[in-house]
């Protein structure tokens, strides 16, 4: 909703600064514990932190206490490694080759299903509120459902009692040792393949600061920034659906359907972001809108309200491209879990940079500006990935990525029990 909820967006700001600062480490080591702890242990802890975070919202609300909220923040930062890369792991893992963009699609929209969920709630309970932030009751609510996601976490099953559809195992029933793990994780930074996805890794989040703060919090009043949310997250599931069939079924060839996924994404990117660009130079930081919009007041509501849905459906498709490129360069859940912290390290270190940048009062058009200029400048390395990293999906070639994979897992396993057999 922007601003976390509130009419101030200072505590919120600094609390997301906090988060993705500590998202942006253990982003990069929630690979390497999933793989040594399991799904549920690591996603367990993962979302327990998520519920904290929400309650320092709660008791901001009463005593305006930034610290609660900032720690709170750094602590969910932690979490969240843990959750996003475990969740990745499985996400990309779980299906065959020629099934990945229809899971990734699939799991995007389950997810934000919640964040549909997410803007009913306030909607509905701050529906008659002439305040500036949201009540009691949403923050509670909030917490309830987070505390049953968390709970789940535990029946979860296992990565290696996963078969796929094609009769092949999810993952190995060996886990690593610590040392083994760090040195893969560090490994990842000389990986040219993860450098070449660096730059989107980095602009895949940026946009968050600028989009919740400055359109939502900054043009509409309290609930009607929660009656967007349920258009921007519903755009979101369209968005993934969308990409992901075209990821998966628009070519005979893996790399052609990256190539028409990219080509498509560059043009609708430019429309939405020209689009933002028009509706930026209305207002700014020194010359904010006369009034607060509200959903009632239709045509002056609905150009700003396409922009934002706008914004979600692309964030929603620039994402599902990041995750299908990650999918495409392995098969097995240990070395995907690696990969997908990587990309959500990364990731939480551009979202620091942006929610601090906006904290400090950085311009609302040289924000849409970096954003878009840091999301552009990823297409051109998704093209040199797919031409040079990214194989087609035929029996042949998947035949010899199973056995690479076996062989390393084997050789992995056998290093373990020389070292663990050593005085």
């Amino acid at each position: 909703m922007g601003a976390g909820g509130q009419e101030d967006p200072s505590a919120a700001d600094k609390g997301l600064t906090a988060l993705y600062a500590t998202f942006a480490v253990f982003g990069l080591l929630g690979g390497g514990i999933y793989n040594l702890l399991g799904p549920n242990i690591t996603l367990f802890f993962g979302c327990s932190f998520y519920i904290l975070y929400v309650g320092s919202f709660l008791y901001y609300n009463h005593h305006s206490n930034q610290a609660f909220v900032i720690t709170a923040g750094a602590l969910l930062g932690m979490g969240a490694g843990l959750l996003w890369a475990g969740q990745g792991a499985m996400m990309t893992s779980y299906p065959t080759p020629e099934r990945k963009g229809m899971y990734i699609s699939i799991f995007w929209s389950i997810f934000n299903l919640g964040g549909v969920l997410g803007g009913f709630i306030p909607f509905l309970l701050n529906y008659h509120s002439d305040h500036g932030s949201v009540n009691d009751q949403t923050y509670i609510a909030f917490m309830c459902i987070m505390v049953l996601g968390t709970v789940l976490t535990l029946v979860l099953a296992k990565p290696e009692s996963v078969i796929r559809d094609d009769g092949t195992h999810a993952s190995s029933s060996q886990y690593p040792d610590v040392r083994s793990e760090v040195f893969h994780v560090l490994m990842l930074f000389l990986d040219w393949r993860m450098l070449l996805l660096a730059p989107a890794c980095f602009a895949s989040n940026f946009f968050y600061s600028y989009q919740f703060n400055n359109v939502n919090g900054v043009l509409f009043n309290v609930r009607t920034r929660a009656f967007n949310n349920v258009f921007y997250w519903g755009a979101q599931m369209l968005g993934s659906v969308v990409i992901g069939y075209i990821l998966d079924h628009g070519h005979k060839r893996r790399k052609i359907r990256g190539m028409i996924g990219c080509s498509l994404l560059f043009i609708i990117s430019a429309g939405i972001w020209g689009g933002g660009l028009a509706n930026q130079l209305g207002y700014g930081r020194t010359n904010p809108p006369p009034y607060k919009l509200d959903f009632k007041l239709g045509s002056a509501y609905a150009g700003p309200f396409v922009l934002y849905f706008s914004y979600g459906l692309l964030d929603a498709m620039f994402q599902t491209l990041c995750y299908w490129m990650i999918g495409a360069l392995a098969n097995d859940a240990r070395v995907l879990s690696r990969y997908s912290g990587f990309y959500k390290g990364v990731q939480s270190a551009g979202a620091a940079v942006a929610w601090y940048t906006d904290n400090k009062g950085f311009s609302y058009l040289g924000e849409l500006i970096l954003n878009w200029s840091l999301m552009g400048a990823s297409f051109p390395l998704f093209y040199i990935l797919l031409i040079l990293a990214v194989k087609d999906a035929d029996p042949s070639v998947l035949a010899k990525e199973t056995g690479n994979i076996q062989k390393t897992v084997m050789s992995e396993e056998i290093d373990n029990r020389n070292k663990s057999d050593m005085p």
